[in-house]
Parts: C-alpha cells; sequence; structure tokens
C-alpha cells in the first residue's frame, strides 16, 4: 500500500482552508440566512456545502482533460492560478474580500431567494469560487499518481466539512472572534495565502522553461 503524500495533504489543507475561509463564511452565512429558521438554516448549508463539494471534486477529476482539450499546459494554468490567488489574499490583506462578499449577501437578502442562495451566493462563488476551482486545478496538477489526487479529494472533503461546522456553530464563532479577532485573523491567513500563490507562479514559471 503507498504512503499518503504528507506534504502535498499539508500544501492542499492550507491552501483550500485560506482559499475558502470556513472562518471568514460564518458570519456571511449569517447574514444570507437571518431570516432563516433554525432547521431552514442548516437544510440551506448542506445543500450548499454538497453543491460546492460536487463541483470542486468535478473539477480535481476531469480539470487537467479540460485544460489539455483547450490546450492549456499547466505551467501556464500554474501562473494564471497563481495570480489570481495572489488577488484574492490582496483583498484578505487589505479587508476587500468581506466588503465583496457581504455586498452578495446583502443581494440574496434583497431578492428573498432564501431556496436558492444555498447554488447562489452560497456553493458559487463564496465556497467554491474561481480560487477555490484554481487552487484544486492547482492542486490536481502536483499529483503524480491517482493516491495523490486521492490525498487531494480527501483534503477537499475534510476543508468542506470543516465549512459545514463553520455554519452549524457561526453564531458563537462570530462572538468568539469578534471584529478584531476576525480582522487579525483575516490578515494573517491573506498573508499565507500570497505566499503559496507566489510558490505557485514560481512552479509555472520554472515548468515553462523546462518545456
Amino acid at each position: 500500500m503507498a504512503d499518503l503524500p504528507v506534504d502535498l495533504m499539508l500544501n492542499a489543507f492550507v491552501t483550500l482552508f485560506v482559499t475558502i475561509d470556513p472562518i471568514g463564511l460564518a458570519p456571511i452565512f449569517l447574514a444570507i440566512t437571518s431570516s432563516a429558521s433554525k432547521q431552514e438554516r442548516f437544510k440551506i448549508a448542506f445543500r450548499a456545502v454538497v453543491t460546492a463539494g460536487f463541483i470542486l471534486v468535478a473539477f480535481a477529476i476531469i480539470g487537467q482533460t479540460i485544460l489539455s482539450v483547450l490546450g492549456i499546459s499547466l505551467g501556464a494554468f500554474r501562473i494564471a492560478g497563481g495570480l489570481l490567488l495572489f488577488a484574492i489574499a490582496f483583498e484578505m490583506v487589505f479587508e476587500k474580500r468581506k466588503e465583496r462578499k457581504s455586498k452578495s449577501a446583502q443581494k440574496a437578502l434583497t431578492d428573498d431567494e432564501i431556496h436558492n442562495i444555498a447554488v447562489f451566493p452560497l456553493a458559487i462563488p463564496l465556497i467554491a469560487g474561481p480560487g477555490a476551482i484554481s487552487a484544486v486545478l492547482l492542486l490536481v496538477s502536483q499529483s503524480a499518481d491517482w493516491v495523490d489526487r486521492g490525498s487531494v479529494l480527501m483534503v477537499i472533503l475534510s476543508v468542506l466539512v470543516l465549512v459545514m461546522v463553520m455554519f452549524a456553530v457561526a453564531n458563537k464563532v462570530e462572538k468568539l472572534l469578534g471584529d478584531n479577532g476576525r480582522n487579525i485573523l483575516t490578515r494573517l491567513l491573506g498573508v499565507l495565502l500570497s505566499a503559496l500563490s507566489i510558490q505557485f507562479i514560481a512552479d509555472g514559471v520554472r515548468s515553462i522553461i523546462a518545456g
């Protein structure tokens, strides 16, 4: 039995945790579902996580095939994905991402689409957004075999479980962190994500040069 690629799994977990940001999604989830009952809130959270999981797993399995059909090299995608992740990190450090996500939440409330917000904006783009999809494709591109790819899938599922847990305890998390704690955590995660994005770009440049 092949050993699990611990380094890849750790890198995948950190990348996806920072990109999806389960803790940061908790107050947004509360805002979106403010008019829902406790039972309705659970149904919305479950549907959103399952939908996002389906999207991310699908891209993890057939994402490379899509790139091949479009004639996009993995090196080019690593650079593009790294730039996109860096943009997300920039927003996190300078507190732009929360403002953008809050606008999506407000739109859902204004339209009163309580049964549809599990798909939009929760599943897409708040959980399985462009950044998360890019991160999944980048991580799968680093997989040497199906053991590596299976490990990435395990990490995707584990992060989504954390998202579900954060949604379930959203009230407590918001009270525990407070505004200052949430702001500090968001900026620290943004700095970490920026470093990971630069590494993706560097790997992409090396891949293109080597090719």
